[in-house]
């Protein structure tokens, strides 16, 4: 693996991976304008802006764009987070060029056409519509409102759909003027890549760019809280949050092997005792989700209504147990687990290079792998069982609760019982 990095003089970073015996390649443009970036009046259009670049540029229709990549069997495609938009595409090897110029049409010139956008808006306000109807997706939008109240961290990406009804063709070259600058940028490829060839032609498709200042986020603060929707579904949905840290945070290994021993696996706590020993639900898990100043830890099932009062106070009780006796053994198992799937997952080039994405606009560097691998290895039994009692007695708390829930422990139960 041959791993460099350039930052243009711009601003815009550049880093790749040539990796030995590929014939493909994925390059992307990640840029830091996410649903976080968004003003109230805004929610939602970062989202929108992303699919409008597909829509058409100065120079290819819509049409175009997917011919372009597809003609030459690629793949191109793009996500909106709340911290970062996504452009990428996999190619062949021969095909990167072409690859980067298309990503590169799209970011620079859309062509925001009143009538495509009047389409798009129809095909998200039907997104937003399938997420409303899929209750194991819009509960973590309702977990992340309730941690996150009146705050950008806490808003939906999709935004709400009479917001998304009045997005005009200013508002969309607004957000682009504000926030699509150089130093918010930055171009990962990996794979089938030659860097001096990737930095040539950045220079040549973005050296141009204009710098603009940097977007100050509003820092987050987890404040916590409960709603509950009563529905006739066939299952109770459950979503239970706990705050942790931010992805810069000194414990955020612990946090990530904690959440894996309790709810990550077949394995973990979580699904043994309440799936396979007392055949509460069918799925549960828990998982870590962390940003620039803050994270979350959700645990999340589906059951029935009657059995929702059971499966919650359980979920406490092995969070409380796991201070006391979690194991080394099951520390190990976690460890093991969160290795082989950060190495497995470097197999990918897709992977790989979201991967370069990410690191870069957390640290603007990329660690070594080795220090990464060293930080999961340095967590002990010891600072996972600190760490359980902290989430067990005293982080703040968040629930939301979708379905048959009207026999559903609150918040405020719940509290009741970590404190006991």
């Amino acid at each position: 693996m041959s791993l460099e990095q350039h930052r243009l003089s711009n601003g815009l970073r550049i880093v790749t991976e040539h990796m030995p015996g590929l014939a493909s390649a994925s390059i992307g443009v990640w840029v830091s304008a996410g649903g976080r970036h968004e003003r109230p009046q805004q929610n939602g259009i970062a989202h929108f802006l992303e699919h409008m670049a597909f829509k058409g540029t100065k120079r290819r229709s819509a049409l175009q764009i997917a011919e372009a990549i597809e003609d030459v069997g690629g793949y191109i495609n793009a996500y909106t987070s709340r911290e970062v938009t996504a452009y990428y595409a996999r190619v062949l090897e021969n095909d990167v060029a072409l690859g980067l110029d298309v990503i590169a049409d799209i970011l620079r010139n859309p062509t925001l056409d009143p009538g495509e956008i009047e389409v798009e808006r129809g095909v998200i306000l039907q997104e937003i519509g399938q997420a409303l109807d899929t209750p194991d997706d819009v509960i973590f939008d309702w977990l992340q409102e309730q941690a996150y109240p009146d705050q950008p961290l806490g808003r939906t990406i999709l935004g709400p759909s009479e917001q998304v009804s009045r997005f005009d063709r200013e508002d969309l070259q607004s957000f682009i003027s504000e926030h699509y600058g150089p130093g918010q940028m930055i171009l990962a490829a990996a794979g089938a890549v030659d860097h001096d060839e990737i930095v040539r032609m950045a220079e040549d498709l973005f050296g141009d760019m204009t710098p603009k200042p940097s977007h100050e986020v509003l820092p987050a603060r987890f404040l916590g809280g409960e709603t509950r929707q009563v529905k006739a579904l066939e299952q109770a949905h459950f979503a239970l949050g706990f705050e942790t840290g931010g992805y810069r945070a000194e414990d955020f290994y612990v946090a990530q092997i904690y959440a894996s021993a309790l709810g990550g696996g077949m394995s973990s706590r979580l699904f043994q005792e309440i799936r396979e020993n007392r055949g509460l639900c069918y799925s549960i898990f828990a998982q870590i989700g962390a940003y620039a100043d803050t994270g979350m830890m959700t645990i999340y099932a589906g059951t029935s209504g009657g059995q929702l009062p059971e499966l919650a106070t359980i979920t406490i009780d092995e969070m409380k147990r796991a201070a006391s006796d979690m194991s080394p053994a099951e520390v190990a198992r976690a460890r093991a687990q969160m290795k082989a799937g950060l190495l497995m997952g470097l197999e990918s080039p897709s992977n790989r290079a979201e991967r370069l994405a990410r690191l870069m606009q957390i640290w603007d560097r990329i660690p070594p792998l080795s220090e990464t691998i060293e930080k999961i290895d340095a967590v002990t039994t010891g600072d996972v069982r600190d760490l359980a009692q902290r989430m067990a007695e005293a982080a703040p708390a968040a629930l939301a609760l979708y379905g048959p829930v009207e026999a559903a422990p609150g918040l405020g139960d719940l509290q009741e019982r970590r404190a006991a």
